[in-house]
């Protein structure tokens, strides 16, 4: 499903002016170089691969030379991740160990994780190695570049993925083009957790009312309706490894619904109460 990057900035009438309504491919006029960058992840029951998640992204960031933080935001893990982690922390400086009591869920450990970071810009990664550590290399040199969030997308030219069970598959195509279509909008992986945002953004998004899954299309859509710039960029996706899919797609339709709908209603009813400060 090619697509071009926003990033390319197409010239086009059309593609143009609805570039500019949406903050696509627009970076910011008073970009300044962000110094450190946070790395949030949350994690339940992930002791198979926890440990060389956070040691394969520490090394990755290191060789080129990215200061960095790696939040890792324990969600009520029953095995033995928490110590793996602390064990983690005492080897990588850079690694934060923190636990989320409770309640749980996928979005309450995004939210402990980014109130938890010091960084000026964000990262959002699963704790399983699908994601790329080399990608989060990417989006950090593409914020830097001057935009307010670098979104990815595995189905674009350039990305792709990698044992993506076929459901699953079907259920996000249906899913993210209903989107595209009730926002107008080109991006076509909205549902991927994996993106980057500077910190003023996460700021600008608040109060965050996903308490599971739904937080990856809730953050994207109100950094979008609320008017700051993005891009988006090729990534590749591969299926975990070890362990158990945390996704519960019985579960978080009427979720996803929701949040998507509560976006949608303050794009179009809000009269612009929320949109980013004018800089």
């Amino acid at each position: 499903m090619g697509e071009s990057k926003a990033g390319d900035r197409s010239s086009g009438g059309d593609a143009a002016g609805m570039a500019a309504v949406n903050g696509e491919g627009c970076p910011r006029a008073d970009n300044h170089r962000l110094a450190l960058l946070s790395v949030v992840i949350p994690a339940r029951d992930e002791a198979g691969c926890i440990a060389s998640t956070v040691e394969h992204l520490h090394l990755e960031l290191r060789l080129h030379g990215i200061a960095h933080e790696i939040i890792v935001v324990d969600d009520g893990s029953s095995d033995g991740t928490w110590p793996i982690l602390e064990a983690a922390a005492e080897r990588i400086a850079e690694v934060v160990p923190v636990r989320n009591p409770g309640p749980n869920g996928f979005g309450r450990a995004i939210q402990k994780g980014l109130a938890t970071a010091t960084g000026d810009a964000v990262v959002i990664m699963m704790a399983d190695e699908s994601d790329d550590c080399r990608d989060v290399v990417r989006y950090w040199k593409t914020l830097q570049e001057g935009f307010d969030c670098v979104f990815g997308s595995r189905f674009m030219k350039g990305g792709g993925t990698i044992d993506y069970p076929w459901v699953k598959l079907v259920l996000n195509r249906c899913a993210n083009q209903f989107i595209r279509l009730l926002f107008g909008i080109r991006l076509n992986d909205t549902t991927n957790a994996f993106k980057a945002y500077r910190r003023d953004v996460v700021e600008g998004c608040l109060p965050i009312l996903s308490p599971h899954f739904n937080i990856t299309v809730e953050l994207p859509l109100k950094a979008i309706v609320r008017g700051y710039s993005w891009t988006t960029i090729p990534i590749t996706w591969r299926n975990r490894r070890s362990g158990i899919a945390k996704l519960k797609i019985r579960e978080m339709g009427s979720r996803y619904f929701f949040i998507v709908a509560y976006v949608w209603l303050e794009k179009y009813f809000s009269r612009g109460d929320y949109r980013r400060p004018l800089r």
